[in-house]
């Protein structure tokens, strides 16, 4: 496998409408397939890379709508553990006008996070080219924390290629303590996919040009700084290149950035140069927030060629 991942999977069942609150009585849709690294994973899997995911999910049946998607689009679950005794962990979602979502976990006693450093198969991992690790599944504990430093000690002594999004979750973790915990993955990681925020949030830089200088010291060889509707700018240390953003209607914004990643991760893979790969990651981003459901806008190859062309990129 070219790329794989470890952590969470899940899903959402999220509010049918707009501005109505979690603590309220109203309609739910759902369950969707989801979870940070299941989304950046099965984005990988439908721009054509081979793919695998380190994960948990319970016996039961939002397991199965986890396995039957992530089967259909051609991911590989040989490191998937199915617990008989926890449950799939669930995430409950709320969205607003201005734009905000609210969201609820349910993953604390769940299969999402019993994943723990003994489920890292050093040869599972030696067979890939590139392993990528999100900063939500360090927030889950520090079982999943250990298991995603095992993964990046194994991927570092088999010379693999690391990737990392930050992906900050203050519902889960505070700032502070999720820079102390990004911090070994970060003086890892060969490429770093973060927000703008969240770039200077990890380094305690004050702006992105010392913030993107802090992680170039330390050995990272791509920055891909996403930003929403303003699109992306990727630095090498030798040359920048901005990339705007797309034009599409948002449905749905959730997994746009764990798309974006997997983008990067197969364009840096390929060997795509810098503009050519800030276009990728957009066209992938901008097309997964147009349907409702975290994997539902995941395109595959085709179509995202398809938009930069149209758009003439």
């Amino acid at each position: 496998m070219k790329v794989i991942t470890i952590g969470e999977m899940l899903v959402e069942v999220m509010r049918k409408d707009v501005d109505s609150p979690l603590d309220q009585p109203g309609e739910f849709v759902g369950p969707f397939p989801s979870g940070a690294p299941a989304i950046f994973i099965d984005a990988v899997a439908k721009l054509g890379s081979s793919s695998g995911i380190i994960g948990g999910i319970g016996d039961d049946e939002f397991g199965d709508c986890l396995r039957d998607r992530l089967e259909r689009d051609g991911v590989d679950l040989a490191g998937v553990k199915v617990d008989e005794e926890l449950s799939t962990g669930v995430a409950f979602v709320g969205y607003f006008s201005d734009g905000s979502r609210k969201f609820l976990y349910h993953m604390g006693n769940s299969a999402a996070g019993a994943i723990s450093r003994e489920d890292i198969s050093r040869g599972y991992v030696e067979d890939a080219d590139l392993l990528h690790i999100n900063g939500s599944s360090l927030a889950m504990g520090e079982q999943m924390r250990q298991a995603c430093y095992e993964g990046v000690k194994i991927a570092e002594e088999e010379g693999l290629d690391i990737s990392f999004d930050p992906n900050l979750r203050t519902e889960l973790l505070g700032v502070e303590k999720t820079r102390e915990i990004c911090n070994p993955i970060l003086d890892s990681c060969d490429l770093i996919i973060p927000g703008a925020d969240e770039l200077k949030g990890i380094t305690g830089s004050t702006s992105e040009e010392e913030a993107v200088s802090i992680a170039l010291e330390k050995g990272v060889k791509l920055v891909a700084v996403k930003d929403g509707e303003s699109g992306c700018r990727v630095y090498d240390g030798t040359q920048t290149f901005e990339a705007e953003a797309f034009d599409v209607e948002e449905v749905d914004p959730t997994g746009a950035g764990d798309a974006f990643s997997a983008a990067i991760d197969v364009g840096w893979l390929e060997g795509m140069e810098l503009e050519r790969l800030s276009k990728f990651a957009n066209a992938v981003g901008a097309l997964a927030v147009a349907e409702k459901g975290p994997m539902e806008g995941l395109a595959d190859r085709g179509r995202v060629e398809r938009m930069i062309e149209e758009n003439g990129n």
